[in-house]
C-alpha cells in the first residue's frame, strides 16, 4: 500500500515585514509629496496675494499722488485767479462804474484808458495761467519744439550746459501723450537743476521697434532705480510720484541708472509708440 503525502499548493496570504515596510514607506512618501505640493501651492497663493496687495498699495499711492498733484494745480490756478485776476477786474470795474457817464469827457477818456490797461494786464495774467496748463509751443509745434525750446532757455540762462536732440520723431504722439511726456521731462529737469548741482544735462530721443525712448544724461548727483522705487513707496518725493503716475497713464516705464564709469547719471523713459489714453 502506498501512502501519498499531500502537498499544500495554496499561496500564502501573509505579508512579509519587508513588503509591509516598503508599502508603508511608499505611502508616507506619497503623503509627503502631496503635502509638499499643497504647502507649495498655498505658499504661491500667499505670495501672489501679497504681490497683489503691494501692487494695489502702489497704485493707490500713485493715484493719491496724481490726485494731490491735480488738486495742487487747481488750488494754484484758483489762487492766481482770486489773488491777481480778481482784484484787477474789480479795479477795472471801478473805473467803468455808472458815474462814468456823468464825468467830464477828458475824465471819461482817462477812466476808460486806465480800465483798458488793467484789463490788458488781466488778459496777460490769464494767458500766462493757460500757458502753464498747455505751453503754446507744445500746442502749436509739438513735443520736439517745446522740449528744444525748454533746453535752449536753460542753456541761455548760463546756469548749466543743456541740449536736446530728437533723432527719430517723424510721427508725433497724440497731444495728450505729448503733454504727459513734456511734463515728465520738465519734472526731471527741475529736479536735476534743484538737487543735482549738474554742469550739463543732455536729452536724446530715438525709436526702437514699437518703443520710443527719451534719455536724460547729467553729471550731477542723482539716484538709481532702487532709490526711485523706495521714494515712490514713501511719503516723500511727490515730484517722483507725479512722474510715476504720468508714466502709468502712458503705459510706459522709467529707469534711473549710473554709468559704469560713475561720471554721469542716465534716466530712460520708455513708452509705447501706439498708446491709447
Amino acid at each position: 500500500m502506498f501512502f501519498l503525502q499531500a502537498t499544500d499548493t495554496t499561496p500564502s496570504t501573509g505579508i512579509s515585514p519587508l513588503m509591509f515596510l516598503g508599502t508603508l514607506g511608499m505611502l508616507m512618501l506619497a503623503i509627503g509629496i502631496v503635502g509638499f505640493v499643497i504647502y507649495h501651492q498655498r505658499k504661491v497663493i500667499r505670495y501672489n496675494h501679497e504681490l497683489k496687495r503691494l501692487e494695489e498699495e502702489k497704485q493707490q499711492i500713485l493715484l493719491n499722488a496724481s490726485i494731490r498733484f491735480q488738486e495742487e494745480e487747481r488750488n494754484r490756478i484758483a489762487a492766481d485767479l482770486h489773488d491777481d485776476a480778481g482784484p484787477l477786474l474789480a479795479t477795472a470795474r471801478l473805473y467803468l462804474n455808472e458815474n462814468l457817464v456823468n464825468q467830464e469827457k477828458s475824465q471819461q477818456l482817462q477812466s476808460i484808458y486806465s480800465a483798458k490797461q488793467i484789463i490788458d494786464e488781466a488778459i496777460l495774467l490769464i494767458r500766462n495761467i493757460s500757458h502753464s496748463l498747455m505751453p503754446p509751443t507744445l500746442k502749436n509745434f509739438g513735443l520736439e519744439s517745446a522740449t528744444t525750446d525748454l533746453f535752449q532757455k536753460i542753456s541761455g540762462s548760463g546756469s548749466l550746459n543743456a541740449s536736446a536732440r530728437f533723432h527719430d520723431y517723424r510721427v508725433r504722439l497724440k497731444v495728450e501723450q505729448e503733454l504727459l511726456v513734456f511734463r515728465i521731462i520738465q519734472e526731471l529737469v527741475n529736479n536735476i537743476m534743484k538737487h543735482s548741482n549738474a554742469g550739463f544735462i543732455h536729452l536724446t530721443q530715438n525709436n526702437s521697434g514699437n518703443k520710443m525712448y527719451f534719455r536724460v544724461h547729467h553729471d550731477g548727483t542723482g539716484i538709481v532705480q532702487t532709490e526711485f522705487e523706495k521714494l515712490n513707496h514713501s511719503a516723500l518725493g511727490l515730484g517722483l510720484k507725479n512722474i510715476a503716475s504720468r508714466i502709468r497713464v502712458l503705459n510706459g516705464r522709467i529707469f534711473f541708472e549710473i554709468d559704469p564709469s560713475h561720471t554721469y547719471f542716465k534716466i530712460t523713459l520708455e513708452i509705447p509708440r501706439e498708446t491709447s489714453l
